[in-house]
């Protein structure tokens, strides 16, 4: 059995962690951090772990073997240094760093301690987004032209951040707005599928106002792939809906996924890829990508092979990435990385 510790509980995803904490007899929460004490205490007492007032005994901790840390993305840093110090493995909830500098400094550390990383990134386990994969990687789609990614939602238009998240629509405090919250992971699956980009650009826009003017509240990108490919990415908090979620076409075939469960993909190099009806033969889904990490503390893999985490060499790839995007958006160009 594991123990962990749940180090800040400000991200609008924890209580569907501490769920998931409740639901594992092979993990054990033995404490609970957060520099708002309260906000310590309520999940402290839904895991029957102690509420800590100094973090440090955590780190100090030998009997700790991982760190949960969903605090206030400008908090990561000094977390994730600490806990990598102490040897900590660690999840550390999207995204990892408000931009290039320190979400790289924390890739560094976590590298130099050997400890096992994840984060939240739960979308590449989805059958239709592995099969997108499994299909670029043995070339069913020929040459790829071009790709679209979706990742959008209603939250501005519910108010799901009034009172306890209203963090996540500080820039200041999150890095990113609606666009960096949302489109990290289409983001995350576009870089995955189809590797590095070269430039990228964007637009984002303030459509309600209902987070401030420094709040965006949707946006879209396009990229310039380092192997030729167009791609273009949405994320909103103001969509009532989403039907197509990705779309990848090339000379040799075309895809694009229905409400992220139906593949529609038509290619000759595909016998039966008629493009008519959804695809059937998709791979088995991964667990959430928080129980993936839940696992690797316990050694656990999935049919003999190795747990598919995301290194924190990656998240902090796309933490540069969507700074470049905001950096684009702000100056009206394209921008390099």
């Amino acid at each position: 059995m594991a123990n962990v510790a749940l180090v800040g509980c400000a991200h609008i995803h924890t209580p569907g962690f501490v769920k998931r904490l409740q639901a594992r007899d092979d993990i054990r929460t033995i404490a609970v951090w957060d520099h708002e004490s309260a906000r310590a205490q309520t999940y402290g007492s839904q895991l029957g772990a102690p509420s800590l007032d100094n973090v440090e005994a955590i780190w100090n901790d030998a009997a700790i073997d991982g760190a949960i840390i969903c605090s206030e993305t400008d908090q990561h840093e000094l977390l994730v240094m600490s806990a990598a110090a102490a040897g900590k493995h660690l999840f550390v909830e999207k995204p990892l760093g408000i931009g290039a500098r320190d979400a790289y400094r924390m890739a560094d550390a976590v590298e130099q301690a050997g400890v096992l990383f994840q984060t939240g990134y739960f979308q590449r386990g989805i059958p239709a987004h592995q099969f997108l994969k499994e299909q670029v990687a043995q070339g069913v789609f020929g040459q790829i032209t071009r790709a679209r990614f979706v990742n959008c939602h209603a939250g501005a238009l519910r108010d799901i951040f009034t009172p306890e998240w209203l963090w996540m629509t500080d820039p200041a405090r999150a890095g990113v707005g609606a666009f960096g919250d949302l489109g990290t992971h289409a983001l995350d699956l576009m870089l995955w599928i189809l590797g590095d980009v070269e430039k990228v650009t964007a637009t984002l826009r303030v459509v309600l106002g209902k987070y401030g003017p420094d709040c965006d509240e949707t946006g879209e990108a396009l990229f310039g792939f380092a192997n030729g490919v167009i791609g273009s990415l949405a994320a909103a908090w103001l969509d009532v809906a989403e039907p197509v979620t990705a779309e990848i076409s090339g000379a040799e075939g075309h895809a694009y996924v229905r409400n992220r469960t139906e593949v529609f993909i038509k290619s000759a190099n595909l016998p039966g890829a008629d493009g008519q009806s959804p695809w059937t033969d998709l791979p088995p889904a991964w667990p959430h990508a928080f129980d993936l990490f839940l696992d690797a503390l316990n050694r656990k893999d999935l049919s003999g092979e190795p747990i598919p985490l995301v290194s924190a060499r990656e998240a902090a790839y796309r933490s540069a990435v969507m700074e470049a995007m905001y950096r684009a958006a702000a100056d009206g160009a394209w921008v390099s990385l």
